[in-house]
């Protein structure tokens, strides 16, 4: 996992095309964008949603085979909790439609960040993300979500 500032989005452009295009998308977005997907190349798209967060979000880590996401909350804050995959058991299998696996059982190294208010996450592969919980209380937020293809 990487997580960074959209101020020093620069520093990010070196990891690849695909990944500096999600950030500048991220950079020029704003809290009155409208749901939906926006494709920002053939590689890279992003995908606005809005929720309330929780305490704990039940399906446990997610984890991707064929994208790398970038998380980050236009209007509201979330912590994200995050475990390397290897030594997880899964909780729901791989679905190959929306290319996910749920797994259970993090790491003791795990840990969390809060992204929103300019801070952003990357979530590689190997990247268990646990998304949607709240920081001091439940509150709507409104997130893109850029899925960058591999």
């Amino acid at each position: 996992m990487v997580v960074g500032t959209l101020s020093n989005i620069g520093t990010y452009k070196a990891l690849s095309p695909d990944i500096y295009a999600g950030l500048e998308f991220l950079k020029n977005a704003d809290a009155s964008i409208a749901l939906g997907e926006y494709p920002i190349n053939e590689n890279v798209k992003a995908v606005v949603s809005e929720y309330k967060t929780v305490e704990l979000f039940e399906r446990g880590y997610e984890a991707h085979k064929h994208v790398i996401d970038i998380q980050y909350p236009v209007r509201g804050m979330e912590r994200v909790k995050w475990s390397d995959i290897e030594g997880m058991n899964i909780r729901i299998p791989y679905d190959e439609k929306k290319d996910r696996t749920f797994y259970k059982d993090p790491s003791p190294q795990g840990t969390h960040v809060d992204i929103g208010n300019g801070i952003f996450a990357i979530m590689f592969p190997e990247d268990g993300h646990s998304p949607q919980h709240y920081i001091t209380g439940p509150e709507l937020i409104k997130k893109i979500t850029i899925k960058v293809s591999i």
